[in-house]
């Protein structure tokens, strides 16, 4: 984007080469600009304190510090991925807490005109954000899961599990409602010992893991990640599970064979709602007659584009889909949905768990990488708390069958018997 002119207001404008060095006290248009930004992404209730110390509308409110001209200059071109560029690179700071000041920003966000919402979501197809067809899947996974178990290994549980943790009742620790998500999604499943299970994007294999472990069935788990891949296999080995767990370093769309279940956790993110009814077919041809499913993805109730600099700088192809999108998965084959469930306090608390771990290592982070680093995982974890406590995304369990399946207990009363 170097150098390319851009057009703003009508008039030619090389947005990086704007002067940072220029200092001098904002003007009556850049104020006007300012607040023409806020009010397009919502009018949300914060404080915007400029360059030379004034603040626009100076309400008791977390605030956005603009450390230089130049900052005002890009958000005004490109809010949603130079937010986040300039705060991680230090041009931009916040005052009264981030997790408050960007709640406050989704919530206003989530509630913007539908004008507004319809250019955001042109804007961002103009933009061509990366899709993941499968030539570009692998890059996609390798950007954000292959920059080191080790950095992963600093705030993560001991099973390294980077999914929603379940906080079922007397859980307090990030450990135990991990264990607790697996032993819950196990329970939904009904597994029964000697089934076969595939799960499509094992991530570090722990799930893979505790299946074939705890309930005894045999796992044939997929990823494109080598580094989780190289982890998952070295950690069943380490436990005795070869004979019962495969980690296969491969895309789910060459998944082959059937088995009792299906199941994916945190993937569908990353699948893309193009790809939908081509995953619905995947798992039609994977599930014997009475086979189950479960899928658990983030979500959201209107289908809003994802920020830029998400995409671009966290995860790229990531979309998190409604409801009504996830149906392309199951009604072109027939699936009955047995239960929906909505994890969005859970992910809540696992983020603030991770935040706080993240925040214990960050002079080891720093070591690792540098400070923009720092600041770039801390927006990403910080901002996805406010996120999901702002209801701006959600978190899915989706339980599904073939539609002749009767043998299927009645009630749910079976997975809550007993303690997690």
């Amino acid at each position: 984007m170097k150098g390319k002119k851009e057009r703003l207001l009508g008039v030619p404008f090389d947005y990086e080469a704007t002067d940072a060095t220029d200092q001098s006290p904002p003007t009556a248009l850049e104020k006007g600009l300012m607040r023409l930004i806020l009010k397009a992404l919502g009018d949300p209730q914060i404080k915007v304190i400029l360059w030379d110390g004034e603040a626009l509308d100076p309400v008791d409110a977390p605030a956005m510090v603009l450390r230089e001209r130049a900052a005002l200059w890009r958000l005004l071109y490109y809010p949603t991925l130079h937010f986040g560029d300039d705060y991680s690179a230090g041009r931009i700071d916040i005052e009264g807490g981030l997790e408050q000041f960007l709640s406050r920003f989704y919530t206003a966000y989530r509630r913007m005109p539908k004008f507004m919402e319809a250019l955001q979501q042109g804007l961002t197809r103009y933009r061509h954000i990366r899709g993941n067809p499968q030539h570009r899947a692998r890059d996609n996974i390798y950007h954000h899961y292959d920059i080191g178990n080790d950095f992963y290994r600093l705030w993560l549980d001991e099973e390294m599990v980077y999914t929603c943790a379940y906080y079922a009742p007397g859980i307090t620790t990030l450990e135990a409602a991990q264990q607790a998500k697996m032993e819950h999604v196990c329970r939904k499943l009904r597994l029964k010992p000697g089934e076969t299970v595939v799960d499509a994007g094992c991530g570090w294999g722990a799930l893979a893991r505790y299946m074939a472990k705890h309930y005894d069935v045999h796992v044939r788990a997929f990823n494109v990640s080598r580094e989780q891949v190289a982890y998952a296999r070295d950690k069943a080995r380490a436990e005795g599970l070869e004979g019962r767990v495969e980690f296969i370093e491969d895309d789910y769309r060459n998944i082959s064979g059937q088995y009792d279940a299906f199941v994916s956790i945190g993937m569908l993110e990353h699948v893309g709602s193009k790809h939908y009814r081509e995953l619905g077919g995947i798992i039609d041809r994977s599930l014997k007659k009475n086979g189950r499913g479960l899928i658990h993805t983030i979500g959201q109730n209107r289908p809003l584009p994802t920020s830029t600099w998400t995409q671009r700088r966290i995860f790229p192809g990531g979309y998190p889909p409604t409801l009504g999108e996830m149906s392309a998965i199951f009604s072109p084959y027939d699936f009955s949905i047995l239960d929906v469930e909505n994890l969005r306090p859970h992910y809540a608390q696992t983020l603030r768990h991770w935040l706080a771990r993240f925040d214990q290592q960050q002079d080891e982070v720093s070591r690792m990488y540098d400070e923009r680093f720092v600041r770039t995982w801390r927006l990403y974890l910080t901002g996805s708390i406010a996120n999901f406590s702002s209801g701006y995304l959600q978190l899915f369990q989706v339980l599904f069958t073939r539609p002749s399946n009767n043998q299927l207990p009645t009630t749910r009363d079976d997975i809550y018997d007993g303690d997690y």
